[in-house]
């Protein structure tokens, strides 16, 4: 029950800050795949946050990298923010103690995003009776959560945008071109924003390489030395410069205090508390611009 816990601890944070938008906690079960994919037949945990002010509200689905704890720093961070801006926002956990193929990957996204699946995990979310999938759904996700936030809109077309953290096309040995590069999933690139560290040690570890793999997902190529490339509507994608961190460090992991090597349940500050855009808060606004209220 320690997702539970953190959830309402966020949740009062909440009520006292933002008082338009009071927030309830809420818990659900969906059938997901298994770490090796396949078919949806293992029960997982929903946990979010919604407004108590009557009416309907669009959705936010948020999820973890591989081996995260789905009631992370990040995910409940995120889930809070898009909560007190109007959304039934929620973080699914999924079977993520294996990475995998753009089948594996994309099995694991059906089951959560499946709209003619009754046990899938959009289809409980929007059952809730203050959620309205058609004023708009968002998704977001780091790592391999972030793969399956791209692909979302594969199956389910009310997916208005992404905003994914740590987003490649090869993690390593793992070569995702098949789903990930721009033309290959059904996500557009105006619909799509991903931020990655300079230093993210699965993508080569250097600019160069890291550039380039941010290019073939989005299709936006800006040069040999831009840290940023968008759309005129802000999509596109961003550098995290290691500079910029307060921990000095920007890689794979590049939210939490001191990268991959600190707790997923300690954030780093510059990227919690900033407006710029490779921030959480920016990126968090930017979603808001493809749903109704």
């Amino acid at each position: 029950m320690q997702y539970t816990k953190k959830v309402a601890v966020l949740g009062a944070g909440v009520l006292l800050s933002t008082a338009v938008w009071a927030q309830t906690n809420f818990a659900m079960t969906y059938n997901g795949a298994s770490p090796s994919g396949g078919e949806c037949s293992s029960t997982y945990n929903i946990v979010g946050m919604e407004p108590t002010t009557p009416g309907k509200h669009p959705v936010f689905v948020y999820m973890v990298g591989t081996w995260e704890n789905f009631t992370n720093a990040s995910a409940l961070e995120a889930v809070k923010r898009m909560a007190a801006k109007g959304y039934v926002a929620a973080t699914v956990e999924y079977g993520n103690s294996a990475f995998g193929s753009c089948d594996v990957i994309g099995s694991k996204s059906k089951c959560i995003f499946d709209p003619n699946n009754a046990a899938s995990a959009i289809t409980q979310i929007c059952s809730r009776k203050g959620a309205d999938c058609r004023k708009g759904l968002v998704v977001g996700g780091f790592s391999q959560g972030s793969i399956m936030a791209v692909l979302a809109k594969n199956y389910d077309a009310r997916v208005q945008a992404a905003y994914g953290l740590g987003t490649g096309v090869q993690y390593a040995s793992t070569d995702l071109r098949q789903c990930m590069t721009n033309g290959n999933h059904v996500l557009p690139n105006d619909r799509l924003r991903i931020v990655n560290g300079e230093a993210d040690e699965f993508m080569g570890g250097n600019q160069l390489t890291v550039r380039s793999q941010m290019q073939e997902v989005t299709g936006l190529n800006c040069g040999l030395t831009a840290n940023g490339c968008v759309n005129p509507n802000g999509s596109g994608w961003h550098m995290v410069q290691q500079l910029r961190m307060t921990s000095g460090l920007a890689d794979h992991c590049y939210m939490r205090s001191a990268g991959c090597g600190s707790s997923e349940d300690t954030l780093q500050p510059a990227w919690q508390s900033g407006g710029e855009a490779w921030q959480l808060e920016e990126n968090l606004q930017w979603l808001t611009n493809f749903t109704a209220k």
